[in-house]
């Protein structure tokens, strides 16, 4: 009897150990579902791998090279411009779509002239200081009116205004089209490339617009 006894407690002392050891690990199992622990990094590299590629992907997203920076130095002024254009409309345009597309214009591009400007400053690189009425600085830029062009189009009125200010922004639009398109196959930072994107796409359609209004004279 004592024998068979024998035979059955270390049995039953095995059952035992089982359940508790099945029982610790429900419990641990039931505490990774709060956090992460140690133990489930190490067995589970392909997670830590995983995140690591994605978190790669976000600093790829957000990197910047030359041409971002040239972008954003160079499309500042010639935004800046396209906006001085557009506000001599106001007293002197005498057609009701050069009034409406200059209102358009100035509402698209002085916030971009922001966002570029917070770009650069972010990236460390000097922001282009207001040019105020000195053109001559930026004459070599696609698109870009000098100050003889500024001053014929700051002397018209009416419909000479309206014909002369289609006709420069037809050609200062399409300078910051050539510029965009520049930032698209040269760049690496993506909201420079939807930005560039957003001015091919916006202009272009100006550009067919005001070709129409020309075609009408």
């Amino acid at each position: 009897m004592n024998s068979k006894i024998g035979r059955i407690r270390p049995a039953r002392f095995a059952v035992v150990a089982v359940a508790a050891a099945l029982l610790l690990a429900a419990c641990g199992g039931g505490g990774d579902d709060e956090g992460s622990s140690g133990a489930d990094s190490v067995a589970s590299p392909s997670v830590s791998a995983s995140a690591s590629a994605s978190a790669g992907g976000s600093a790829s997203a957000s990197a910047h090279n030359a041409q971002d920076v040239a972008f954003a130095q160079g499309m500042i002024p010639h935004h800046r411009q396209a906006v001085e254009m557009a506000a001599l409309a106001a007293d002197r345009a005498s057609s009701a779509q050069v009034t409406s597309l200059s209102g358009r214009i100035q509402k698209a591009q002085d916030p971009e002239i922001e966002t570029m400007s917070g770009w650069l400053k972010g990236w460390g690189e000097e922001v282009p200081a207001e040019g105020g009425t000195d053109h001559s600085g930026h004459s070599g830029m696609a698109g870009m009116m000098d100050e003889a062009d500024m001053d014929k189009l700051e002397k018209a009125s009416g419909a000479e205004f309206d014909s002369l200010f289609m006709e420069m922004m037809i050609e200062h639009h399409e300078g910051a089209i050539e510029m965009a398109k520049t930032e698209k196959a040269k760049g690496s930072y993506a909201p420079a490339l939807a930005l560039s994107d957003a001015i091919v796409t916006a202009q272009q359609a100006e550009i067919a617009e005001m070709k129409g209004y020309l075609a009408k004279k």
